[in-house]
């Protein structure tokens, strides 16, 4: 896509005004097809989608996945109307790419446990005072199902019903879920 003609008006109808104009301009150029614009987004947001990716998916999918985010974001872009901040956008669309990448591993049929007996089990640091406690390792050792609701409510703030309509599950289970996810973690963290 070509960059806009200088001096050419730049379609910013769609965007809010509670953005700071520097990341407006940005969107507004992007928008209209410039590659540099829009790399100048990524580079503002690829850090926190990036961590996304990695929480909710495990180090080994996270750079694949971070760059399929920004793959849709610039297909999408021109659906974005202005009625969240950019980063919001991203964000959301982000959380749906990496849905349906669960989605495509597989690990979906696999996502919810009935049986209490595997989170216990799930595998926790060893006894050795020269390591340190490492969070982002216990959350990437639990199951699918009880990372994903613990990443989607206590690390991204969304709410139960939230969770549930993302995932097609009943909050009852998105609730349950994040209890047996805390409850690992409190057990791998305490050793």
């Amino acid at each position: 896509m070509a960059n806009p003609r200088p001096g050419a008006a730049l379609p910013t109808d769609h965007l809010p005004s509670d953005r700071s104009d520097a990341e407006a301009v940005e969107v507004a150029l992007a928008a209209s097809g410039d590659t540099h614009a829009f790399e100048r987004l990524y580079r503002a947001h690829v850090a926190r989608v990036h961590t996304l990716a990695r929480r909710m998916l495990g180090e080994e999918h996270a750079d694949e996945v971070t760059q399929d985010i920004f793959v849709r974001a610039w297909q999408k872009l021109a659906t974005y109307r202005g009625e969240a901040a950019f980063g919001t956008w991203l964000h959301r669309l982000g959380v749906n790419v990496v849905l349906a990448r669960r989605e495509e591993l597989g690990k979906r049929r696999r996502r919810f446990l009935e049986d209490e007996g595997v989170l216990a089990a799930a595998p926790g640091r060893h006894d050795s005072p020269e390591l340190s406690v490492d969070f982002e390792a216990a959350i990437e050792r639990l199951p699918p199902g009880a990372r994903e609701v613990f990443v989607l409510h206590d690390v991204e703030g969304y709410r139960h019903e939230e969770i549930a309509g993302l995932l097609g599950v009943a909050v009852g289970t998105s609730k349950s879920q994040l209890h047996h996810a805390r409850m690992a973690l409190r057990r791998h963290l305490s050793r």
